[in-house]
């Protein structure tokens, strides 16, 4: 019986074979599609250890890193194509080549002047001028505060401690305890409302990507940071509000999380991997409470039901595709893919924080 990092291998392996590294899609650019999927990698690697992973990530961000340590194939423009970087660490730590430490050197520095709302709040993608998503904490998140933490430049930390604080104030429901899409402060954007400027909904991965980036931001955040403890508590609120919605039939979540009971509404796999991923996380770190566990199993044995095996191919099904901001029918209208790369990588990553949790209950 295949375990759950044999799932993850099987996941990984899936894709590889069917993208030789400078083929990973989107072809000839840096972004957080490959990101993800590599991020997943780069976990299922942490747990086992197969260097033919490592490989691949590496020759993958060799395909971009130029020999003086410049960054090729990204436009600098968004958050979604800095992600990559986090990869760069490891190899660096591997290699000592200094080069991948240029290369963070000489990006990172666009933190530092990038366009914010008046409160000082990053504009998701340059060209959207005063909108904060949800995404931009995933996406900029653990890049900064680990860079900060790396190079002993802690305003990069504090920056992103700030973007937390500006999405909990002036994003969050405290009705729901959810987080709305995405905020524009000018509440210019058709989709914004005209007294507070929200987007209208509660995407499922537009919130799942909270929690992640608050467990990974927690790796690199000293310990004796002022804002630590506010990070953590708003790990578990946000968790505590989370798991009301969590389908109880299927496990699952819903495509707009507080929306379940709708009729056209339906459940999303790459949402409910990022919340199930976080929640392990989050338990073996210590942040949240152990009661928490059956929530993320149950949501892992769920999204195994929105997975398949032809032959040698493993699929993981009903993945939203790349999503902007829009009203509640948008949402439900937008199509599903099988085995989109952040979707695959949310599920690697998945798995590797359940079986580290399957081996924490073991030991102890």
């Amino acid at each position: 019986m295949d375990t759950t990092l044999d799932l993850a291998k099987k996941a990984l392996d899936t894709l590889i074979n069917k993208f030789p590294v400078e083929e990973l899609p989107p072809a000839n650019r840096f972004h957080y599609h490959q990101g993800v999927f590599l991020r997943g990698m780069e976990d299922y690697y942490a747990v086992r250890g197969e260097k033919a992973y490592y490989n691949y990530i590496k020759n993958w961000i060799d395909l971009h890193v130029t020999e003086d340590g410049n960054l090729e194939n990204s436009n600098f423009k968004e958050f979604d194509d800095l992600q990559p970087l986090n990869l760069v660490f490891r190899i660096y730590e591997e290699t000592q080549d200094e080069r991948y430490k240029k290369v963070l050197d000489n990006v990172m520095p666009l933190y530092l002047n990038w366009e914010t709302n008046s409160k000082g709040g990053f504009w998701h993608k340059k060209h959207m001028q005063n909108q904060m998503w949800l995404d931009s904490l995933y996406m900029a998140g653990p890049l900064g505060v680990h860079y900060g933490a790396f190079s002993g430049k802690y305003e990069y930390i504090d920056l992103i401690i700030l973007q937390l604080e500006l999405m909990w104030k002036y994003m969050r429901d405290e009705k729901t305890g959810l987080l709305y899409h995405a905020w524009d402060e000018s509440k210019q954007k058709m989709w914004a409302d005209t007294k507070t400027g929200l987007a209208p909904c509660f995407w499922g991965r537009s919130i799942g990507w909270l929690p992640v980036a608050m467990v990974d931001i927690l790796d690199f955040l000293p310990e004796n940071h002022p804002k630590r403890e506010m990070v953590i508590n708003c790990l578990k609120t946000l968790i505590e509000s989370v798991c009301d919605y969590q389908d109880e039939e299927s496990g699952m979540w819903y495509q707009v999380v507080n929306r379940g009971l709708d009729e056209n509404n339906w459940l999303e796999s790459s949402c409910t991997c990022l919340f199930a991923c976080s929640i392990a996380k989050g338990i073996r770190m210590g942040y949240l409470d152990k009661k928490y566990a059956d929530n993320a199993k149950k949501a892992y044995r769920g999204v195994l039901k929105y997975t398949r095996e032809e032959g040698n191919e493993f699929y993981v099904d009903n993945i939203c595709i790349g999503t902007g901001v829009m009203n509640y029918e948008g949402y439900l209208a937008r199509p599903t893919s099988t085995n989109d790369l952040h979707g695959v990588g949310a599920f690697v990553l998945m798995c590797c924080e359940i079986a580290r949790l399957e081996s924490e209950y073991q030991r102890g």
